[in-house]
């Protein structure tokens, strides 16, 4: 379990757990809203499988308290940078702080780790809602574009400091 001690506004405890026997199910069955599906898949089930078939991406289940409400991936890429990806809030969660808790407790993880010296994202530049809390964070757009999505990056020196 990683677990920062951040909370989401309603004061659950916000931690991300292994997926696992006890809570794939519920992770697989994390929606976002209707109109955000342009931006990420109809369910986490896709990240899943992303992970189980791909070895650059590990998922993770976000609990609040004992609840799962979401889906966070992380990699490390051939360059040696960090990645967070496929974060995904249920939709009846969103709203309540969850994704800021999420991002605080990964970059905090992602820093602590061995020869990190980057974190990066990258998100749709549609997605107006996630590129302010990137940006409230710490995030800066690199200038680089990965499809359709553009690459926004976090010095590890600069974890907590939003």
């Amino acid at each position: 379990m990683i677990d920062y001690g951040f909370f989401d506004r309603p004061g659950r405890r916000v931690t991300l757990r292994e997926v696992g026997a006890e809570n794939w199910r519920e992770v697989a069955d994390v929606a976002p809203l209707d109109d955000q599906r342009s931006h990420v898949p109809a369910m986490a089930a896709r990240y899943l499988l992303l992970s189980m078939r791909e070895e650059t991406w590990n998922s993770l289940a976000v609990h609040a308290d004992d609840t799962v409400v979401g889906h966070v991936m992380w990699g490390l890429d051939e360059d040696g940078s960090h990645w967070i990806g496929g974060m995904l809030i249920d939709g009846a969660e969103q709203g309540k702080g969850l994704g800021r808790a999420v991002l605080l407790t990964m970059t905090g993880w992602l820093a602590a780790q061995e020869d990190c010296w980057t974190i990066r994202l990258a998100y749709h530049p549609d997605n107006a809602v996630a590129g302010r809390l990137y940006t409230s964070l710490g995030f800066v757009p690199t200038g680089a574009v990965d499809g359709d999505e553009v690459i926004a990056e976090l010095a590890p020196n600069q974890v907590g400091r939003h």
